[in-house]
């Protein structure tokens, strides 16, 4: 519930504000416990009209990059000796997303009630992995918060640094195919027309081709609204059939089978299990729950059936790297190697971080050339669509001067 609420400070100052609480009770416990003495607390109307809620509730969430300054700022804040519920509230004062601060008083209550922080942040698992749950438990459990959280942040930082490069580097792309579909329907909407009004003022015979160009010029310029309707969703349609959960082994199998992208997304799913399982072997968490939680971070559903293999292999007394070996097609040969000589040397997590580093870097190389290479496709592809364009509405003006000579 959420509560409207005003207070003095301990320096006698009038605060106000909104804020969430089980009752009005536990809103006056919390704002005592901020060493401010209640006047009012009043519950928020939520209106069904009440855009704002209704905005919150729909839309609320935590960016990755809120989440990174979330672990800096509390690692931070630990190192320099202030408390877990201190450092949580002055978090709390400075942040200005409501989904975030929601989280932060939540985590505060459970604090001040004897919770531990994983117990806290377990309860929003659309805001924190399990890798970020699990990390944070074992920093409780070594006696090193602090240190996991600072651990948390360099593994988000580096999870989202190599998503924003595959993704940069395929904005271009879509960006030119997407202004090739706009450009195509107006010319076909219209241009064309005119020149149909040509040909049949002539009335000569047309090629199948012209008069299919023809046939979409004519609809896309009666119905110009209705098409960019039906390609919206088209492009709407085809995202939802992609999200779609019986999908995801067709077009994970696409994914690592299409040239240039295929191995980029091999060294990505490789790059993202070595870095997980390294960040938590390090923590503390055991071997088999490390590789349970990465098949959760890898998103590629043949990568997580490798990995369910493994975590199987371990629990059976086979070596780790057994599965990455009977599975080179996915994982590189160096990822079996290298788990294969941490195993022997009793250095396995950083065995992983050297595999993590090395993929990562070969990821970054090939997304700065990804647009380079790419764009001779495009350029192929574009000049195909337009020279078909081009011969379907020329050859006809041929034979008319074929008539006329």
């Amino acid at each position: 519930m959420l509560f409207n609420y005003t207070a003095k400070s301990k320096n006698g100052e009038l605060v106000s504000g909104v804020m969430e609480a089980s009752d009005r009770f536990a809103a006056a416990r919390d704002l005592r416990i901020k060493e401010n003495t209640p006047i009012s607390i009043v519950e928020k109307s939520t209106s069904v009209f009440d855009l704002s809620v209704i905005f919150n509730k729909v839309f609320a969430r935590i960016s990755t990059a809120e989440l990174i300054i979330f672990a800096k700022n509390l690692s931070g804040m630990l190192t320099a000796g202030l408390s877990l519920y201190r450092a949580l509230s002055v978090m709390e004062k400075q942040n200005k997303n409501p989904a975030m601060s929601k989280v932060l008083i939540s985590l505060s209550s459970d604090i001040n009630k004897g919770e531990t922080l994983s117990f806290g942040l377990a309860k929003f698992p659309a805001f924190f992995s399990k890798l970020f749950v699990s990390m944070v438990k074992a920093g409780e459990e070594s006696g090193n918060l602090a240190g996991s959280l600072s651990d948390i942040m360099v593994n988000l930082e580096k999870a989202n640094s190599l998503n924003k490069k595959v993704k940069g580097a395929l904005i271009y792309p879509g960006v030119i195919l997407s202004a090739m579909i706009i450009i195509g329907v107006l010319m076909f909407a219209f241009v064309v027309p005119t020149l149909a009004g040509t040909f049949k003022e002539l009335g000569i015979a047309l090629p199948a081709s012209t008069q299919a160009i023809i046939w979409l010029g004519d609809f896309f310029s009666n119905n110009l609204i209705i098409t960019f309707v039906l390609l919206f969703l088209g492009a709407f349609g085809i995202f939802a059939l992609v999200r779609a959960p019986f999908m995801a082994k067709y077009i994970d199998f696409l994914v690592i089978h299409i040239p240039m992208i295929g191995t980029l997304a091999k060294e990505l799913n490789t790059a993202r299990t070595a870095r997980t399982i390294s960040s938590l072997l390090m923590s503390g968490v055991s071997i088999t729950r490390a590789v349970e939680i990465t098949e959760d971070v890898v998103q590629n559903t043949y990568f997580k059936e490798v990995l369910k293999e493994a975590r199987a292999s371990v629990e059976r007394g086979v070596p780790f790297s057994e599965a990455f070996t009977k599975h080179a097609k996915l994982y590189p040969v160096m990822m079996s190697e290298m788990v294969q000589v941490g195993e022997e040397t009793g250095k396995l997590s950083d065995m992983l971080v050297n595999v993590a580093s090395f993929y990562e870097a070969e990821i970054e190389n090939k997304t700065k050339n990804l647009s380079t290479i790419i764009e001779p496709f495009l350029m192929i592809f574009i000049g195909a669509g337009v020279g078909f364009f081009a011969v379907s509405l020329i050859s006809p003006l041929y034979s008319i001067l074929d008539n006329i000579g």
